[in-house]
């Protein structure tokens, strides 16, 4: 049987909005409430109101670029076609900075979780399960896959959904002093709402994974749009109204311990056992997300190995039977073995660089696209390709530059690194990048996207 060169078009829209919600962990509201609360002077909500709308000028972008170019490589695809290939490959080479280690980061927070629950385990042994069975399930196939997602997507928004009716019921027998409070009180200033809306914007971190399926998706060039702008609008919504009772129920932005703020309030309103639970609706949120994680970064992988931009021999192939990159799903799962030498603080930071940089260019080729048709006579709007992306680019500048100093050289160096590849890879820049050979729109073939 001769290995398969594309992905197998299964998913529907609803498969592709919890996979996209999956990958931001909606349970990951009340681990960082304290944070954003404290610092925002205690307006959470709002920040993530900001963050929400800021995030949505992206995924617009996401939108319109899947439109135009349905196939899984994502923001390396869509740059490499309406810019050129060399920036289509630093641009990949970005972004699999964000991809390649986010698994390891998920799979680790999940496993330090996971030690804490059940302490008897050591974390190595819970970084071991995590990787294998995640594999596994990835391994067999997108369907089952997205099976399992569904199952755990349900059972954490029933955690959540229980813990929010908990919180109004604590509500109920104490009144809160103000309902407007959680979103503008006599503390707040712009510069702080902006701080809490910086630190809320990570939360968004993977709706733009959904590109990362077009190929495995059904009617793509409408259900990726759609997909990755409801799973933002949707993500964002948990994050608004959890975010506002949890506000409620603790005014203000001062906490004993801001990282442990969620477990206390499950406490003060369920009582230990139900913060326990708590804690486990948070793990099968985590387990989601890293199985939505590994997957995407799987079809990146591929695609970039497809090319020949990564070894095609490795990278480019799909196991036969089950049609998923295999071989890919494994080397992640390897790798992030080594995320037990690591900090959070450390990987979680120089992986935020990946994204907002790619983020960045995503708007930037929507402007570029626009220029190009406008020189070829097609009239699109001024105010959804060159406005709008150009204000998403600054948020996500803006973004960057929060970073702390060690991520930004972390992310430096990679790009550096990325640069000395190519330059190997196309002899001093004199040869293109290895071009895409399978069936897919160039950019010369696709309508003019009016969206």
């Amino acid at each position: 049987m001769s290995a398969p060169t594309r992905l197998t078009a299964k998913l529907s829209l609803s498969s592709i909005v919890l996979f996209g919600v999956a990958y931001m962990s909606p349970a990951i509201v009340m681990l960082t409430f304290g944070v954003i609360a404290g610092a925002s002077n205690g307006t959470s909500p709002t920040a993530y109101i900001i963050a929400a709308a800021a995030m949505s000028l992206t995924a617009l972008s996401y939108g319109k670029m899947a439109r135009i170019f349905p196939a899984a490589g994502s923001a390396y695809t869509y740059a490499r076609r309406t810019i050129n290939p060399h920036v289509g490959f630093l641009v990949g080479w970005a972004i699999l900075l964000d991809y390649f280690f986010l698994p390891m980061v998920a799979w680790l927070i999940q496993s330090v979780y996971l030690n804490a629950q059940f302490p008897a385990v050591p974390v190595w042994v819970w970084l071991v399960i995590n990787i294998v069975v995640t594999t596994i399930v990835n391994g067999l196939g997108i369907v089952l896959a997205d099976r399992v997602n569904r199952t755990l997507m349900t059972l954490t928004g029933l955690g959540i959904a229980a813990f929010v009716v908990l919180c109004i019921g604590h509500l109920v027998g104490n009144h809160p002093a103000s309902l407007t409070a959680p979103l503008w009180n006599d503390t707040t200033t712009i510069a702080a709402v902006s701080g809490g809306a910086a630190i809320a914007a990570y939360s968004f971190l993977g709706f733009d994974a959904i590109s990362t399926l077009s190929e495995e998706t059904r009617d793509p060039e409408r259900n990726i749009p759609r997909g990755i702008f409801l799973a933002v609008i949707i993500g964002g919504l948990i994050f608004v109204v959890v975010s506002y009772v949890m506000q409620l129920v603790h005014p203000g932005g001062e906490f004993k311990d801001p990282s442990t703020a969620s477990y206390a309030m499950s406490v003060l309103v369920g009582g230990p056992v139900f913060a326990n639970i708590v804690n486990l609706v948070v793990i099968v949120g985590g387990f989601a997300s890293a199985m939505a994680i590994q997957a995407s970064t799987s079809r990146l992988m591929f695609v970039m190995g497809r090319d020949g931009v990564l070894p095609r021999g490795f990278f480019g192939r799909l196991n036969a039977r089950f049609n998923t990159p295999l071989l890919n799903l494994v080397l992640i799962g390897v790798v992030a073995m080594f995320g037990l030498g690591l900090s959070l603080d450390t990987a979680t930071s120089f992986i935020n660089f990946g994204a907002f940089l790619t983020f960045t260019m995503v708007n930037v080729c929507v402007i570029v696209h626009f220029a190009r048709n406008r020189r070829r006579g097609d009239r699109l709007s001024v105010a959804k390709f060159v406005v709008l992306p150009a204000v998403g680019a600054a948020v996500d500048l803006y973004l960057l530059t929060q970073l702390g100093p060690i991520a930004l050289w972390l992310g430096i160096g990679w790009l550096v690194i990325g640069v000395v590849y190519l330059a190997v890879l196309t002899r001093g820049f004199r040869r293109t990048p290895p071009e895409m050979h399978v069936d897919e729109r160039t950019e010369e073939e696709a309508a003019p996207v009016e969206a």
